[in-house]
């Protein structure tokens, strides 16, 4: 029997992993470390940019009305989801990364931008410089308490780790409920993620894309193996 997938990412993304990994035969533990919550913000002028830059949907379902002021701008977008919700919100994608952000800043160069506007969250990637001409945070992701009670239930688990911060929070507080790390497994969206998240775990796998689907094989890969 496979372990179970704990998913830690903040909601909406957090049932929307719970639910593709039922779909490939996952059972799945939902705790989200984070809420995704809006920050006020001013749209600027349009004409001072030639590009939008999103490296998250987040950006689009917690901007606001100011969105719309924005809609001439063509998008550069991290991955294929970002992109997608980016045309639902009735933005034209000129182009769309593998989904890393020091990849859409590149990708950005090579389109020919050189005034891009980045709508983000207050704990972002990118500055900046470049072609990024100005960084606007339109969301962050407040921590969420969690009772050391339900960390007991992730005994066992596979831990999908999303972002660094996940990887540094999931950590922090496993050590001060005293469950040691080598009852979990993890796996994470990039190598750079899983090392944000130390040392010590039963097992631990890096996705080869950042998108679900790579991370569920690369949980199948620590069952394959039987870390956990």
């Amino acid at each position: 029997m496979s372990a179970a997938l704990a998913v830690l990412r903040p909601e909406p993304g957090n049932a929307a992993t719970c639910a593709r990994a039922a779909a490939a035969g996952f059972e799945t533990i939902s705790l989200p470390l984070f809420a995704v919550q809006a920050l006020a913000w001013d749209a600027p002028r349009v004409a001072d940019f030639d590009a939008l830059i999103l490296t998250s949907a987040n950006a689009l379902r917690f901007a606001g009305p100011g969105l719309s002021d924005l809609t001439r701008l063509p998008v550069l977008a991290v991955g294929p989801h970002t992109a997608a919700a980016a045309r639902e919100a009735g933005f034209d994608v000129m182009a769309a990364g593998g989904g890393d952000g020091a990849e859409i800043a590149a990708l950005a160069t090579a389109q020919g931008v050189s005034r891009a506007l980045h709508l983000t969250g207050r704990d972002r990637t990118l500055s900046a410089g470049g072609p990024i001409a100005r960084v606007i945070p339109v969301y962050e992701s407040a921590v969420v308490p969690v009772d050391p009670a339900r960390l007991q239930a992730l005994v066992g688990s596979i831990a999908l780790l999303h972002s660094a911060r996940a990887a540094r929070r999931l950590a922090e507080l496993l050590d001060a409920a005293g469950i040691d790390r080598s009852r979990l497994a993890i796996a994470a969206f990039s190598p750079a993620i899983a090392a944000a998240a130390g040392r010590g775990w039963a097992d631990s796998a890096s996705a080869t894309t950042p998108d679900d689907a790579a991370l569920f094989a690369a949980a199948r890969r620590i069952d394959r193996t039987g870390g956990r």
